[in-house]
């Protein structure tokens, strides 16, 4: 919703409810939010190959989801997964373990400074970058070499979609961690986060995008409690 406005904590518990009070099982949740993320980036326009650059948390887990749905939709994709998949959320891990499974062109880039001159030809060759490495429960500085990853997709021609929130920054207060990504568009879900109101996110945000994830009405109208 477009005039919720949410913390990290509340957003947390939000995802937490909708699983423990409504039983909306959490890859539920993940599933709606890759599929929304898609269809608003098909909707926006694409003319050539989108990478995905996941990280190893939910948020890499929404990006996998994406993957797919947009390789349904008829979108060239290329997924990067920045992690091993040992180290995966639960999530995350059931869907690299589907996307495993299909023709999807995937790499796993575990070490990414030895990989750097074919991540950034990939950057190079990208309509879109999709920012799927961190998600709104960071709260410090992205650490080496991720952070060297950021520079590069902020260095690439590309246009930069950020999966609920840029990379690097603060969901809370709007301000950057240390190196973030700058984004031309936002897919943010469920709510806006309080850090998006501050005049000076607007830098790395873009133009941001409300997406519902399936999370019960009550649940949303009524707010979550921190």
């Amino acid at each position: 919703m477009e005039n919720l406005v949410l913390t990290r904590a509340q957003m947390r518990d939000l995802d937490r409810r909708a699983e423990a009070e409504f039983g909306v099982p959490s890859p539920v949740l993940m599933e709606n939010a890759g599929r929304g993320a898609a269809e608003l980036l098909v909707a926006l326009g694409v003319r050539g190959k989108v990478a995905l650059c996941c990280g190893k948390g939910n948020n890499g887990g929404d990006g996998l989801v994406m993957a797919r749905h947009l390789d349904t939709l008829g979108i060239r994709v290329a997924i990067l997964l920045f992690a091993r998949p040992e180290e995966l959320s639960p999530d995350a891990a059931a869907n690299w373990k589907t996307v495993d499974r299909t023709d999807l062109p995937r790499r796993v880039v575990s070490d990414p400074l030895s990989a750097e001159t074919s991540v950034r030809l990939e950057f190079g060759t990208s309509d879109w970058i999709v920012d799927a490495l961190y998600g709104t429960g960071l709260s410090g500085p992205v650490r080496p070499p991720l952070d060297r990853v950021i520079g590069w997709i902020n260095a690439a021609p590309a246009k930069v979609f950020a999966v609920d929130i840029p990379s690097g920054l603060d969901a809370d207060c709007g301000l950057p961690l240390g190196e973030t990504v700058r984004a031309r568009h936002t897919a943010t879900f469920a709510a806006v986060k309080t850090g998006f109101v501050q005049a000076e996110a607007a830098t790395w945000l873009g133009q941001v995008h409300v997406i519902g994830i399936g999370a019960p009405r009550q649940l949303i109208c009524g707010g979550a409690k921190s």
